[in-house]
């Protein structure tokens, strides 16, 4: 356990392996703060997380560029 004494704008220096990160800050009471360290989701691609039918699709298709496994492009000439 570490005491650290904030100053006097309330910031305390929780150290470099707090550092460039993104938090959370829940105040629990009056006494206690919680930081849970977050990632930020951009607004729009936020239906994304929210569609697990969609993301397991993205995810499929992510393993499957992986392993090389691609659809043959059209036969543009053939078409012509």
């Amino acid at each position: 356990m570490v005491t650290k004494t904030a100053d006097k704008k309330g910031r305390l220096q929780l150290g470099s392996k707090f550092a460039n990160k993104t938090y959370i800050i829940e105040e629990v009471d009056e006494t206690e703060v919680r930081l849970t360290e977050a990632a930020i989701i951009p607004k729009r691609e936020l239906w994304l997380h929210q569609n697990q039918e969609a993301m397991a699709s993205v995810m499929r298709g992510i393993e499957q560029a992986k392993d090389g496994n691609f659809v043959d492009p059209p036969d543009v000439k053939a078409d012509a």
